[in-house]
């Protein structure tokens, strides 16, 4: 299984329809190759069947390899469908290889490892004397928490999940934002002339 981007960068409306155009080529190819290619995310562009971006999914005996014969600048060589007339007859798009996220952590209280301890600081004698503070530790991710808020243990733990959880979730966050970030600069790194695949109707 590998993931492929593929993007029309900032250019104009053709070459969201020439990434419409190429992305039914290269599912065609797939198929042809007994590939399963999947849109798993897609920008629609402005107009009906055109594109702004697709993230695409091929699964199947020899998909890395065939994704890298699809990998670079690719030209769709039409006359534009938009502007009768316009000299231009070369529109570009980018592909590229782009893991997709696993932004779904699973979280389970099994995963997590408890030691009471004891905390100083105002509480009275009973949170003094008696370990009823916890710490707990989230082993998949190494997030540890220490609770001392409540004055029994078992509250405490359940405080400490929670955070834990929170903490779990934000990470899978963060992973989403990245992989946006890291889609938002493929958009502006596209190289025009020079494709490693030319296209036509």
């Amino acid at each position: 299984m590998t993931d492929l981007f593929l993007s029309a960068g900032r250019g104009p409306q053709e070459c969201a329809w020439a990434l419409g155009r190429l992305l039914s080529r290269l599912e065609a190819d797939a198929a042809r190759h007994r590939l399963v290619a999947t849109r798993v995310e897609t920008v629609p562009g402005e107009r009906p069947g055109t594109w702004r971006s697709v993230l695409l999914r091929i699964t199947g005996a020899g998909a890395e390899t065939f994704a890298a014969g699809w990998t670079g600048t690719l030209c769709w060589q039409a006359a534009s469908p938009y502007r009768p007339g316009h000299g231009r007859k070369n529109w570009y798009v980018t592909a590229r290889p782009h893991r997709a996220e696993v932004v779904d952590t699973p979280f389970r209280e099994a995963d997590v490892a408890f030691t009471p301890c004891r905390t100083g600081g105002p509480g009275g004698q009973h949170r003094n004397k008696a370990s009823t503070a916890v710490r707990a530790t989230h082993r998949p991710s190494g997030h540890v928490v220490v609770v001392d808020t409540e004055r029994h243990l078992h509250l405490n733990r359940r405080i400490a999940v929670d955070l834990l959880r929170r903490r779990v979730a934000e990470d899978d966050e963060a992973a989403r934002r990245a992989g946006t970030a890291a889609r938002r600069r493929i958009h502006d790194d596209l190289i025009r002339g020079d494709p490693v695949r030319l296209e036509r109707p």
